[in-house]
Parts: C-alpha cells; sequence; structure tokens
C-alpha cells in the first residue's frame, strides 16, 4: 500500500485508534448527501490538539490526505475521502472545556455535538441557539458554516463563534481571536477558517458566544391559501421589525409527509412554523402583531403549541423534514438543495421553483427558513432510475442559477463541499481564485480535504 510508512507510525502513535478494517472504513465512507460512498484508507480517532498535530506531520510529511470527520451529517459530499488518505473522526475530542457564564462564552472541543453543549448549559441560564436539525458536531457546524432555525434571530455560526484553536496542514498549532467580544488587530482569521470545510486545517477547539434562555417561549401553526400568502406574509412580518425567534415555511408537499410520518392531521395547505422568545409582555405583543399581517395576508388563525413538549414536538416534526420526505418513497435516495436569496426576491424564487418541481417527474417537499431568505427542496429520487437523477440534477442547477439571478447565493447553509464548486466562479468571480490562492499559501501539497470547495491545480 502507498501509505504502509505513515500508517505505521500511525498506528505507533494511536494503536487500536488507528483502523485500516473495511468495517471502520464503510462506516465513514458516506455522509448524509446523494453522493455514492467513497471509503478512506484508515481513520483515526484523536484525543488532543497535540495528536492532532502529530498526525498532521506524519501525513504531511509522506502527502497522506486527511479528511476531518464529526458526526456524518453533512449534505454536500464534506466528509467524502475523494482522494483516499485518512478520515479522523473527531468525536472522542468532545468536552466542555471551560464555561464562563459571567461572560457569556464557552470553550469546547470540534467533536461537542450542539445537544450535548446546550444539556451541559442548562443550569447556567445560558444556551448556544444555532440549531441545523441535526444533532451536529460543532466542529463540523463551523466548518461548513452552519446555521439553521434560530438564525432569523440569533445569527449563524459565523456569528456566534469568537476564537479558534488551528492545525495547519504542516502540523503547526494556532489561535485565532480571544475571548473578547471585539478586536481590531490584524486579519480576521477565525472568520477565514469558518466555512472553510476542512480545507485549509483542523479545527481543534472552538470559543462559542452564549445567549440568555428566554423567559418566555411561544411557538404557533398557521397555515395559508397558497405559497405566495405565505411567503408575503413572511416579508411582511420582517420587515414590519417583529424579533421573529423561528419562521419556517412549509410546503403543502411537506406537511402531506408530515402527516403521513408524523401521525399528524394538519391542513395540506403550506404552512408558516413560528416561534417568539422574550418576555411574557414581550412574546404577547410580538404574537399579536404577527397574527395581525399573517391575517391580513390570508393566514388562518394561530394554532399555538404552548406547552415545552408541544414545542419540543413541533420542532422535532419541523427538523424531521428530510426523514418524512424519504419514508413517502421508500427506497430513494434524497437530493437537497439550499439558496439564499435576498428577501425581497424571496417569493419570486420560491414561487418559480415550486413551478419548476411541480413539471418534473419528481417529487419534492419545499421547506425554509425563510426568515432570512433560505429554504430547500427535497427531491426525492429512484436510484435504478438515471432519468430520476438527470431531473433532479436539473431541478437543482435551475435553483442555484435562479438563486445567483436574484443576487442571491447557492448555498445558505449546507456549504459546498463537492456539489456547489461549479457555481463559484459564478458566485465569486475573481475572488474564487483568490481563494485558490490562500490555500495554496496554507496547504500546498493539497492535503487538506482535497477535492472539496476550492478549484484545484
Amino acid at each position: 500500500m502507498a501509505w504502509d510508512i505513515p500508517f505505521a507510525e500511525l498506528r505507533a502513535l494511536l494503536g487500536e485508534r488507528f483502523l485500516t478494517t473495511e468495517a471502520a472504513r464503510a462506516e465513514h465512507s458516506r455522509d448524509e448527501s446523494h453522493f455514492p460512498p467513497v471509503m478512506p484508507d484508515a481513520v483515526a480517532w484523536p484525543e488532543s490538539t497535540a495528536e492532532v498535530s502529530a498526525i498532521v506531520k506524519i501525513c504531511a510529511a509522506h502527502g497522506c490526505p486527511l479528511v476531518p470527520w464529526g458526526v456524518g451529517s453533512s449534505l454536500e459530499g464534506h466528509v467524502l475521502a475523494v482522494k483516499g488518505g485518512v478520515t479522523l473522526n473527531m468525536n472522542r475530542m468532545n468536552r466542555v472545556l471551560a464555561i464562563h457564564a459571567e461572560d457569556m462564552d464557552v470553550v469546547v472541543q470540534p467533536g461537542c455535538t450542539r445537544e450535548a453543549l446546550n444539556t451541559e448549559l442548562r443550569a447556567t441560564g445560558l444556551f448556544f441557539p444555532i440549531d441545523p436539525g441535526a444533532n451536529a458536531s460543532l466542529g463540523g457546524m463551523a466548518a461548513t458554516r452552519a446555521s439553521g432555525t434560530t438564525a432569523v434571530r440569533y445569527g449563524t455560526m459565523k456569528d456566534n463563534i469568537l476564537a479558534l484553536e488551528v492545525v495547519l496542514a504542516d502540523g503547526r498549532i494556532i489561535r485565532t481571536g480571544s475571548r473578547a467580544k471585539k478586536s481590531s488587530t490584524g486579519y480576521d482569521l477565525t472568520r477565514l477558517f469558518i466555512g472553510s470545510e476542512g480545507t485549509l486545517g483542523i479545527l481543534t477547539e472552538l470559543t462559542l458566544k452564549l445567549h440568555g434562555q428566554p423567559e418566555a417561549v411561544s411557538s404557533a401553526v398557521v397555515d395559508f391559501p397558497d405559497i405566495g400568502s405565505a411567503i408575503q406574509a413572511v416579508i411582511s412580518t420582517i420587515q414590519a421589525g417583529i424579533p421573529m425567534a423561528r419562521i419556517e415555511f412549509v410546503d403543502e408537499t411537506a406537511i402531506r409527509a408530515f402527516n403521513a410520518y408524523e401521525k399528524t392531521t394538519y391542513p395540506e395547505r403550506p404552512h408558516l412554523f413560528l416561534e417568539f422568545h422574550g418576555s411574557p409582555s414581550g412574546v404577547a405583543e410580538q404574537a399579536e402583531l404577527a397574527g395581525e399581517i399573517m391575517t391580513a395576508m390570508g393566514g388562518s388563525d394561530f394554532r399555538h403549541a404552548a406547552s415545552t413538549e408541544a414545542r419540543n414536538q413541533l420542532w422535532k416534526m419541523r427538523h424531521n423534514a428530510l426523514f418524512a420526505a424519504k419514508s413517502t418513497k421508500p427506497g430513494c435516495i434524497v437530493l437537497t438543495t439550499d439558496v439564499c436569496v435576498p428577501i425581497s426576491r424571496l417569493a419570486e424564487a420560491v414561487l418559480e421553483t415550486r413551478a419548476d418541481i411541480d413539471a418534473s417527474p419528481l417529487t419534492g417537499p419545499m421547506v425554509g427558513h425563510v426568515g432570512d431568505g433560505n429554504f430547500h427542496c427535497c427531491l426525492l429520487l429512484d436510484p435504478h432510475e438515471p432519468r430520476d437523477k438527470e431531473a433532479a440534477l436539473d431541478l437543482a442547477h435551475r435553483m442555484a442559477e435562479r438563486a445567483l439571478r436574484l443576487g442571491g447565493t447557492v448555498s445558505g447553509e449546507h456549504g459546498v463541499g463537492m456539489g456547489k464548486r461549479k457555481y463559484l466562479a459564478q458566485e465569486h468571480g475573481e475572488a474564487w481564485e483568490v481563494m485558490g490562492l490562500i490555500k495554496q499559501a496554507l496547504d500546498p501539497q493539497n492535503l487538506m480535504n482535497p477535492g472539496k470547495l476550492v478549484k484545484e491545480g
């Protein structure tokens, strides 16, 4: 094998935490994307930053690629070892290292998941709000610049990371930023590594902003006669300055899937799922104002999820959109899309996309974090039917082109991975060439997650 020498060194370093068995490699051969499996040559489980640095130095000395792995929930093939090499499973680096409640920040290792962090924080009255749905690792969320249902109120990962510890492609360990809430000293390297998808270095520690748990929380559901009315209600609510904590769009196809999967009985019409955070009086006022706007747009009366259990059930259902969609077509695979447009162009983007899907042979439920102009389609295709894949790729392409035409982006939160690279020259122009130069400067051997994000060669 080409990697016999480095693998012997890695085995000596890690012992049973370095495996080349087919079972371990197969377990790390696929994520939640539609891309076919690709097995790495080996899998390593580091337990410290020092071990990550040692692994990187060994691999760099022998030209062996490295691919970081969180929990495998990525949707664009980010964690597939398309050039072979070693997958670094970070789940043993999963500790909450320090909670600074008085400063409202926390230091974590990259393998810590968002749910594990919030469980640890529960007694402090603080929480980490970014909620992409999947119980993703915080390192993976930073690497893909993730967001989710609460981004309209609390921002995305880039807005909630103060500092990072990173192992570079030559094994050096650097820190970006500090625990200070602001700094004007030098280049913002923290933002450089957020969203870099493992192509510039391995994240080994994150310092995150925390938020106070709201005194009151209220959730509600409202349905509309058509998609246009629902989207216009979103635009009007946001433009009115109502501080929504969540405002999620679910089309009638997705509602049909939810009803079958969750045994619910929602009307098969476009819906908005809403949440309000604040003081009891503030939440009541927000809900009243939003209700007035939505009624004026043809919305139904609010159906409130008053208890914590009811709220949790509502958002669990929303986060299960992918699984609900897949359940409607057993054996299917799903191609997910992820565009984001200026909110003033949201209705146009959603309506044209829905018309495209309806004119195709595919089923495609639509959901979205529409408070910030971001929405998704779950395109269901038969893996044994080439025409399905062709139709799905065409629909995804049309969505991407439409988003760019409307002044948006081809990915609001899922990231680039392998699936979106072909659009980056169009979206970023010469700036994509600059990204490639940064990659060459920091990773001249192209060992850090090769085949992703940037142009190679």
